[in-house]
């Protein structure tokens, strides 16, 4: 099992870096932009990023093959014949799954966003691309004290999925804007920052709330006053200690007390809208801390599942095993991809979300395992 683990894991760490090698570096490497020193230690900087995801995926197409080739050989027929049953064999096997959770858990949580972090921001060097420093994807960007963005993809000034939100008095969301689409430019001569949306969707909040939407909207901004850190990384990129933070930063920023001043109606009206505010901002950021955690368990139910699969296969073929675990992780991932893309809803509690496939596969995977110890 420690030899087929330690085989696939490098296989699939091995095509998942040929994936990301040709998106991050190849164009810089033939542009001349990246020597080979620095494309080796991005490579080097990419591996613990990629065992988030190699990890849990050898760990299933082991458990497969190995499986498969026990029960095809009739191994498990002699065990039985000889008074061993099925759980006492597979507890070394559990217990290196739980051992491989302990191992993701820090992947997820510190290595491999810390890992990715490093790598991109040696990527940004190289590159020095004015407009990505600006505006990042996957980040909450301050700018001024009035205004917080958040772009979903910035492919050279093309934005998709812009969210700005406008604040009063620092804290207190006035106004929100949603546009699936826009344009950055940057004018370096004058130092100012030009923004169009494209079918942008305005949401007033407050005693007086409107919806509004318009064909196109420009904001424009004074680069020396755009607050950028190309050192923070995006929400995706952090480790679980930096977004425990991050929370409670957008936490405590829309987290005003409420006016003694008014009603106790209106009081209540504040604190729900404060609330809301509050879910509209941080949930991105508790989706990406569940998935962290909730993704560390993929190993234990990806074992569950796998060693009776494997016994009901009973194939000696790879491929067979490789096909099989390929079904699986997609079902898995399509939980994740829901969960992630349901971040903006916070009715929806998305973060729970990601808890599914873990329940399931261990559901699934101990009523499977039951019915191979009892020969059914």
């Amino acid at each position: 099992m420690l030899a087929s683990l330690l085989l696939t894991v490098a296989v699939f760490t091995f095509a998942l870096l040929i994936g990301d090698f040709l998106k991050e570096v190849l164009g810089l490497l033939i542009s001349g932009q990246a020597r080979a020193g620095i494309v080796f230690q991005t490579i080097g900087l990419l591996i613990p990023f990629l065992m988030v995801y190699a990890l849990p995926m050898g760990l299933l197409t082991a458990t497969l093959l190995v499986f498969g080739r026990f029960s095809a050989d009739q191994e498990l027929t002699a065990a039985r014949a000889s008074g061993i049953s099925l759980l006492s064999l597979i507890t070394p096997i559990l217990l290196l799954s739980l051992l491989c959770c302990g191992l993701s858990a820090w992947i997820n949580m510190d290595l491999g966003p810390r890992s990715r972090v490093l790598s991109k921001r040696l990527i940004f060097q190289l590159r020095a691309d004015l407009m990505n420093s600006q505006l990042p994807e996957g980040r909450f960007i301050p700018v001024s004290t009035n205004y917080i963005f958040y772009v979903d993809k910035n492919d050279g000034g093309n934005l998709q999925g812009v969210t700005i939100w406008m604040l009063e008095n620092g804290s207190n969301v006035t106004k929100r804007v949603d546009a699936p689409r826009g344009h950055m430019e940057a004018d370096a001569t004058n130092k100012v920052l030009i923004l169009n949306l494209f079918e942008p969707r305005l949401v007033t909040r407050g005693a007086h709330s409107a919806l509004s939407s318009a064909t196109k909207l420009t904001y424009t901004f004074d680069l020396n006053t755009v607050s950028s850190d190309p050192g923070k990384p995006r929400v995706s990129d952090m480790t679980f200690w930096q977004l425990r933070d991050e929370l409670h930063n957008l936490e405590q920023r829309i987290g005003l007390p409420p006016d003694p001043s008014l009603s106790s109606d209106e009081l209540r009206a504040q604190v729900r809208e404060f609330a809301r505010q509050r879910k509209d901002l941080t949930e991105p950021i508790r989706v990406e801390m569940h998935r962290e955690v909730a993704f560390s368990f993929a190993c234990f139910g990806f074992t569950l599942v796998g060693i009776p699969l494997g016994i009901r296969v009973h194939r000696r073929e790879t491929n067979v095993g490789i096909a099989m675990a390929l079904v699986l992780v997609l079902i898995y991932y399509s939980f994740i991809i829901a969960a992630q893309s349901l971040s903006g809803h916070p009715e929806w509690v998305p973060h729970l979300i990601l808890w599914l496939p873990n329940f399931v596969f261990q559901a699934v995977g101990a009523v499977l395992l039951w019915r191979a110890n009892r020969g059914i």
